[in-house]
């Protein structure tokens, strides 16, 4: 097992940020120090309001939230609340969190925290406002950053807000095009061509369901709104939860692979607006700044988010995840 790693996660709750939520405060790779919000899914104080209510059911209320970009950089604001729900967390109306409320300024806690742990993991999940901020403020805080992972973009697979954009880089292209120009560090692009392939089914539900009914039922709650979505937009049985296997790409990076390459996103307000241009061929005989991921273990994945969120200790999981996985 790898050492605990300090994280910040950077995100939009939204019912596929909660699971990754989830996901990470349930892994003792990972020590989440701080959690971001940024306009998305639904409007940044909501986002912060669905994160501590998934602090509260993973009983890490310990954690700060920050509120962070309530616009994008220079576009105009458009949510993801038809897929979502206007609570983000698919009508569920789940109860605030009373005790405890997000602090502000998530720019600030980011570069104070890199300021101070320079080797800090950041994961961004959302769209990359908040990210890009720092970046144009003081590009050299990420110098030393341990990794960073975005779930965003789409190399081979078509877009899910328009035939070419994935929604985090389209809702703010400016600020995708400013982290693939800007940051220090090789990107791990954690995309669409990989999170299509992690289908929460009705039969891997149902399965949470019977090993850990107050956990199953939560999930449960979120989802069957993300569920209809899939089904009358997508004809998918289920749903794509893309943001956990950004989490568990840290978690156990074996999980995902993928290509070093040159990418930049399309900024402009038009047809190819957050494209993400992956130069696979050199045409421009850039520095790699990103490896971009392909290929996806999807077993591997499950066997992870089952053992950790789910509490799955069943001793034949590879076995029943084939049988689970069937058609999928």
């Amino acid at each position: 097992m790898n050492a605990s790693r300090n994280v910040i996660i950077d995100c939009d709750p939204g019912i596929d940020d909660s699971l990754a939520l989830l996901l990470a405060l349930k892994s003792p790779e990972l020590n989440v120090i701080g959690i971001t919000t940024v306009c998305g899914n639904v409007p940044t104080h909501i986002g912060a309001e669905n994160a501590l209510k998934v602090l509260a059911l993973a009983d890490r209320l310990d954690i700060p939230v920050y509120t962070g970009a309530n616009r994008p950089l220079e576009v105009a604001y458009t949510s993801a609340q038809d897929t979502h729900g206007n609570d983000g967390l698919g009508n569920s109306h789940l109860p605030a969190v009373t005790n405890v409320h997000a602090a502000k300024d998530a720019v600030a806690f980011i570069e104070r925290t890199l300021s101070e742990d320079p080797t800090v993991t950041v994961i961004a999940l959302g769209p990359l406002t908040n990210i890009a901020q720092v970046l144009q403020r003081d590009a050299a805080l990420f110098d030393q950053v341990d990794q960073f992972v975005l779930m965003g973009g789409n190399y081979k697979s078509h877009g899910n807000c328009s035939p070419v954009a994935e929604y985090n880089f389209w809702c703010d292209p400016d600020a995708a095009k400013v982290v693939f120009d800007l940051m220090p560090v090789p990107i791990k692009m954690v995309g669409l061509d990989v999170t299509r392939k992690i289908v929460l089914t009705p039969s891997l539900l149902e399965y949470i369901k019977a090993i850990n009914p107050e956990m199953g039922g939560f999930i449960e709650k979120i989802t069957r709104f993300y569920f209809d979505f899939h089904w009358e937009y997508e004809r998918v049985i289920g749903c794509v939860i893309n943001d956990p296997l950004a989490v568990a790409a840290v978690i156990n990076p074996a999980i995902l692979s993928g290509f070093d390459v040159y990418t930049t996103v399309v900024a402009t307000d038009d047809v190819a607006r957050g494209q993400s241009m992956v130069d696979d061929h050199d045409f421009w005989h850039r520095p790699k700044n990103s490896q971009v991921m392909t290929q996806v273990d999807v077993i591997a994945f499950w066997r992870l988010f089952l053992t950790r969120v789910a509490g799955a200790t069943d001793p034949d999981l590879t076995t029943v995840l084939n049988q689970l996985l069937v058609g999928a």
